[in-house]
């Protein structure tokens, strides 16, 4: 039989630095359909976002390895790709039994040579790297290895290799998480994607039955056992409690938190302003010639308060790093904001770069871009300062914990009108209260307070401010 090499297998990229396995939300292809070069084909959540991955073929999507729901590691095919479509048909040996119209399994697809990436130039999504690895969508990806291919049909229990993986071939299956096994029972054979699931549902392998080869535990079978009715517990009716896994946003978040807060020493002050000039002042930059069609809100001469705040103070804009404390002349803002996933805080690159009209324009793009699930993961590393708009939810103010590596996080309250003594005489004003966290090895209270201060004094006269300040 005529080996060809048309049939490409695109691997889970690295999504993000760091990143090793991503959530397949959404497949946005079906097997037999025609995708272009650079169409996004699926829609895969990783610790860090949401990200539309697209295709570095065209041509006919010939197989569909994962299912949605399941979690990938980085440089696992997903997806294999005929790009000569209209070269007739690709022989391969018949499949016994299953639809004409499901999706082909990896063993059928060995019937052909299933090519390797062909050569990308240097700096694209799958060309050569520094340090030998592959240049992805956003940082680069595992180091390159020769894969191994599953066997083909016939082939026996001794011939048979490894999955394909991203850093170097792993054994069919796996002992899991518990050591060996006590003498005189058996071993629970499950790969590693499986006891991750397992881990994250809930699910005691050790209770299972596996169905796959040499009697391992598969990804069904732990959905199966998730699926099946729990034995009844004394005191805890059904419906009255909830698992819910902690995994990608959310379970980064967690860990990003934990981390900040017991390794830099917190120190939070408060500061109630009177902000009735800037409620004024953004009412007269609504009416202003090329701003009508543009979201004006507080949050807007906030952002520029801190800032120009940051102008005045810069050691607030810095890191810890060790033996030393690395102030950065550049702001990257960061804005907290929540969303279906957990909350995430992208920041707006070289704000303190910006006019007012394109900081608006630019913090307008950055939420809505995070309430629709498409913050791309570079957008959400680098940020210095942070910006937590609790105002929404109508509460006044918080205590909040500090993104790592940054020195500072600003927590900015709702906007309420209060009585409050102006010019001697108890009056109706727009008040606000702000609460500002810092890391107390680099920010001490007097730089943290006048910080602080100058914040406040922007936005009780945000145009004198800026005649002063600007």
């Amino acid at each position: 039989m005529r080996r060809v090499s048309r049939i490409k297998e695109f691997n889970l990229p690295d999504l993000g630095e760091g990143l090793t396995e991503g959530e397949i939300l959404k497949w946005l292809v079906n097997v037999g359909d025609t995708v272009a070069l650079n169409q996004p084909i699926v829609e895969v959540e990783t610790a860090k976002a949401a990200v539309e991955i697209p295709a570095k073929w065209a041509g006919q999507v010939s197989a569909i390895f994962h299912a949605e729901g399941e979690t990938v590691e980085v440089g696992t095919a997903i997806i294999a790709i005929d790009t000569e479509p209209g070269a007739g048909p690709v022989s391969a040996p018949a499949t016994s039994g299953g639809s004409p119209t499901a999706s082909p399994s990896r063993e059928s697809l060995d019937a052909v040579e299933v090519a390797g990436d062909a050569p990308v130039e240097p700096g694209l999504i799958g060309g050569p790297a520094p340090g030998g690895r592959t240049a992805v969508l956003v940082g680069y990806g595992p180091k390159n290895v020769t894969a191994k291919r599953r066997p083909r049909k016939g082939a026996t229990v001794a011939d048979e290799a490894p999955p394909v993986v991203a850093e170097a071939p792993a054994a069919p299956a796996v002992v899991a998480e518990a050591p060996a096994a006590p003498a005189g029972l058996p071993a629970v054979l499950a790969k590693p994607p499986v006891r991750k699931l397992a881990k994250d549902l809930g699910v005691d392998l050790a209770g299972l039955t596996g169905t796959g080869p040499q009697g391992s535990i598969t990804r069904e079978d732990v959905r199966q056992a998730v699926d099946q009715p729990a034995a009844p517990v004394a005191a805890a009716p059904a419906g009255r409690e909830e698992r819910v896994p902690v995994k990608g946003v959310r379970k980064l978040t967690a860990e990003n938190m934990v981390a900040s807060a017991f390794t830099a020493p917190h120190v939070t002050e408060f500061l109630t302003v009177d902000v009735t000039r800037s409620v004024r002042a953004l009412d007269r930059l609504r009416a202003q010639p090329g701003w009508q069609d543009v979201r004006v809100s507080p949050l807007l001469l906030v952002a520029k308060a801190v800032l120009l705040a940051i102008r005045r103070r810069p050691m607030v804009n810095s890191t810890w790093q060790g033996d030393e404390i690395v102030v950065k002349h550049y702001v990257n803002l960061g804005i907290a904001a929540a969303t279906e996933r957990g909350l995430i805080v992208p920041n707006v690159k070289d704000a303190d770069r910006l006019s007012l009209r394109e900081l608006a324009d630019a913090l307008n793009g950055l939420v809505a871009t995070a309430k629709d699930g498409r913050t791309a993961p570079a957008d959400m590393t680098g940020g210095t300062f942070t910006i937590t708009n609790v105002g929404v939810f109508g509460v006044d103010t918080g205590t909040p914990i500090l993104p790592p590596g940054e020195a500072a996080i600003l927590a900015f309250g709702v906007v309420r009108e209060a009585p409050w003594v102006h010019r001697g005489k108890i009056k109706v004003r727009h008040v606000t209260t702000l609460g500002m966290s810092f890391d107390h090895r680099i920010i001490d209270g007097e730089l943290g307070s006048k910080f602080l201060r100058d914040v406040g004094a922007f936005l009780a006269d945000p145009e004198a401010a800026l005649l002063a300040w600007g």
